[in-house]
């Protein structure tokens, strides 16, 4: 089940195999420490600390080092980077280097992340420039992707699609995907279309890349061309991912799918008026899962969110403002990074 991410079905059958009177070995505990890893469900994932030791369950390498969450610094980096910590994984990277460390690819990997997150433009051209002088690594897809992805976000979108250009291997989704969200950012909307038109040829059922170009569309008030892009969507059947959000309150996992401060309305795509786009707005799944926490019978506990996709301007400013209105801490994974409101601001600074 947690190969498949099916996570919520593999808690509930090791729950099934506990009122069996049966206790699961070593390769059971790990599986279920990733199965609340993926859920956000960090109360189980304590729980099963002492479960483990009550029940004389053998800890070996692989299970010590996910209990007391003793990591590489390579898997250090990366985490500080999701985190929007940016400065310290990069810290740690230059530990590594004076302990004679060798970083490898997934390394750099981490520290260009953690240049993005952290907005360090000239810093993550150095970074990615040393991956080969110095430790002969050649970069890979996943490395240029980084890079195209921070010099869009800096605004140097003609620098990004020239680096593209210039690329010794074949496109991916990973590259244009970040080309085509840094235009969303910067509302540049010729080369969005140059970079969805990339895409849509690369993978042609995708359905966010449908989803950016139309709301780049919608943003310059271009309706005839949402509506061929809707037209299209609907002729190839391409449907855009449901909004998933997931919540642990009491220890238990709690999920929404269906989704007063002026909302952004940028973030809605169809040309409506403006009532009928505050309440789009207010039906995403974020709103809804934090409402949830801010009523449940623990008040002032951190609520954490897991979302599968990218949490957009107006959830994102909403949450800031809840932080501080509430004074009630809130961490959200979405499918980049996370991000920890406290006090009205955010860990990401604004840059995700």
């Amino acid at each position: 089940y947690v190969e498949d991410s099916a996570c919520e079905e593999a808690l509930l059958l090791f729950r099934e195999v506990q009122h069996k009177g049966l206790t699961g070995d070593k390769v059971t505990m790990v599986s279920l420490l990733l199965a609340c890893t993926h859920l956000g469900a960090l109360e189980v994932g304590m729980w099963l600390h002492p479960y483990i030791m009550k029940k004389n369950i053998e800890v070996d390498v692989g299970l010590g080092m996910a209990l007391k969450d003793v990591m590489t610094l390579t898997a250090l980096i990366v985490v500080l980077a999701m985190c929007g910590q940016g400065n310290k994984a990069l810290e740690y990277f230059y530990e590594m280097q004076i302990r004679g460390v060798k970083p490898d690819a997934i390394t750099f990997v981490g520290v260009l992340v953690a240049c993005s997150h952290a907005g360090l433009v000239d810093e993550r051209i150095s970074h990615f420039n040393l991956m080969s002088e110095k430790y002969g690594i050649r970069p890979s897809i996943e490395h240029y992707g980084c890079l195209v992805y921070i010099l869009g976000r800096a605004g140097r979108i003609a620098k990004a699609e020239e680096l593209i250009k210039n690329m010794p291997m074949a496109l991916d989704h990973f590259v244009l995907g970040g080309l085509l969200g840094a235009c969303r950012i910067h509302d540049n909307l010729e080369a969005a279309e140059r970079a969805a038109q990339q895409l849509l040829e690369l993978l042609p059922d995708n359905g966010g890349s449908y989803v950016i170009l139309s709301n780049r569309y919608s943003s310059s008030r271009k309706w005839k061309k949402v509506k061929r892009i809707r037209e299209l969507m609907a002729e190839r059947n391409i449907k855009k991912p449901p909004g998933c959000i997931l919540i642990e309150v009491d220890g238990v996992v709690h999920e929404f799918v269906k989704a007063g401060f002026v909302p952004n309305k940028s973030e809605v795509l169809f040309d409506m008026d403006e009532e009928e786009k505050e309440t789009a707005l207010n039906l995403h799944t974020e709103k809804l899962a934090i409402t949830f926490g801010l009523v449940s019978p623990m008040p002032g506990v951190l609520i954490r969110i897991i979302k599968n996709l990218r949490v957009c301007n107006d959830c994102h400013t909403a949450t800031n403002i809840i932080s501080k209105v509430y004074n009630r801490e809130t961490v959200v994974m979405d499918r980049n990074r996370f991000h920890h409101f406290k006090n009205g601001s955010c860990s990401c600074k604004d840059f995700w």
